[in-house]
């Protein structure tokens, strides 16, 4: 049976920024993402990792570097998971994409609209799974790692849990957040998704006002497992 840890990569500025990175050369790893990146790496060092993949951008290879380090493990590249290849989109800020008729057909039909000089979410769910599968087939009794994007994710997920594509962005998918898909007998199963270790819910988007009483509501039904204590 293999075992897929798909992880995303750690958080940057761009994100914080709200742009959209895309292909952009020399996006990488910021502080905060650095800590992440680590944190992961170490709560990951007591698994039987055969193998550690990633997309070849520089955010997700040091994330993946990060996860290596502890097994010995080189960090083999994959093209066909890095990010969706937004063309023309690349590096533009998202307040400003979000106002054209364009994104509008993007969240209503994701599968089949093409970004301006780039794929369409289905061309990359496809290249994504096509990566995936070629990659159990190398590991078929393995744990292997493979260090993405967002959406690549999300893709991936959609696929193998029967979601369709065009509601995928219903979805979430956290900066070095850990989601876990195993195959066997009976084909794919998800195990996990977007876990970070932490129990947070403080940091969904919800107005200040339900944030208190949610935080308590939570804390009454986890106990000892009440928001932001880490999941042992």
């Amino acid at each position: 049976m293999t075992t897929f840890l798909l992880i995303r990569h750690a958080t940057n500025d761009w994100v914080r920024q709200g742009r959209l990175a895309g292909w952009t050369p020399g996006v990488h790893l910021n502080a905060e993402g650095q800590a992440q990146a680590q944190a992961l790496g170490e709560r990951l060092a007591f698994v039987s990792l055969a193998a550690v993949y990633s997309s070849p951008l520089e955010r997700a290879l040091e994330t993946a570097q990060a996860v290596a380090g502890p097994h010995g493990l080189e960090v083999q590249v994959r093209a066909g998971v890095g990010e969706v290849q937004y063309g023309e989109w690349n590096g533009q800020p998202l307040k400003r994409l979000v106002k054209t008729p364009r994104w509008t057909a993007l969240r209503r039909y994701p599968s089949g609209t093409r970004f301006p000089g780039g794929e369409t979410i289905g061309e990359m769910q496809a290249r994504v799974v096509a990566t995936l599968n070629e990659i159990g087939t190398r590991h078929p009794q393995d744990i292997v790692a493979v260090v993405a994007h967002a959406d690549v994710i999300k893709a991936a997920v959609a696929y193998y849990a029967g979601v369709p594509l065009d509601l995928f962005q219903r979805l979430v998918i956290s900066p070095a957040s850990l989601t876990v898909l195993t195959f066997g007998r009976f084909g794919p199963q998800l195990v996990r998704m977007n876990d970070t270790g932490t129990l947070d819910l403080t940091r969904e988007r919800l107005p200040k006002s339900h944030r208190c009483k949610r935080q308590r509501k939570t804390q009454r039904l986890l106990g000892p497992l009440a928001v932001g204590q880490r999941m042992k």
